[in-house]
């Protein structure tokens, strides 16, 4: 397995975990759990790709301002979520904050996939793809069982 492959996997749940999110309605147990669900699959996601992806990345000319834009976007998702837990769960407003992260997620994997993606497919040779991808999933899976 690749890191490419590595995060396509997490995407698909985030995207998953996403849409199930914006489906719940009032202060759920439902929504509750949808939610702990896609903060957990994010925060262990986010921090395992900044280290074994976009920190790699920058090493080169090319990775910089991509990495740089890429874990600003995820700034602006664990900011959001802090207002999600700030915020009743009943509130019209935790929902409406909860369809901004929904579209910040898909906006940023879809931008991940489709640019991120092939710029770095060409800055890492295929030993740091298959290495890459096992420091990540390896952290990955350390964080979620601490979630």
């Amino acid at each position: 397995m690749n890191i490419f492959e590595a995060l396509r996997e997490s995407h698909e749940r985030q995207r998953s975990y996403a849409d199930a999110l914006i489906q719940t309605h009032g202060d759920s147990a439902e929504r509750a759990e949808a939610y702990e669900r896609l903060k957990a699959e994010l925060q262990a996601h986010e921090t395992a790709e900044e280290r074994h992806f976009y920190i790699p990345l920058m090493a080169h000319d090319n990775g910089v301002d991509l990495s740089r834009h890429a874990i600003s976007e995820h700034h602006e998702m664990d900011e959001m979520m802090e207002e999600l837990d700030e915020t009743e769960m009943s509130s019209p407003s935790w929902l409406a904050t909860a369809k901004k992260l929904s579209h910040k997620v898909h906006h940023h994997l879809t931008e991940e996939e489709h640019k991120f993606f092939q710029a770095a497919g060409k800055l890492l040779d295929a030993k740091q793809k298959t290495s890459l991808a096992e420091q990540y999933l390896a952290e990955y899976e350390q964080i979620l069982e601490q979630a």
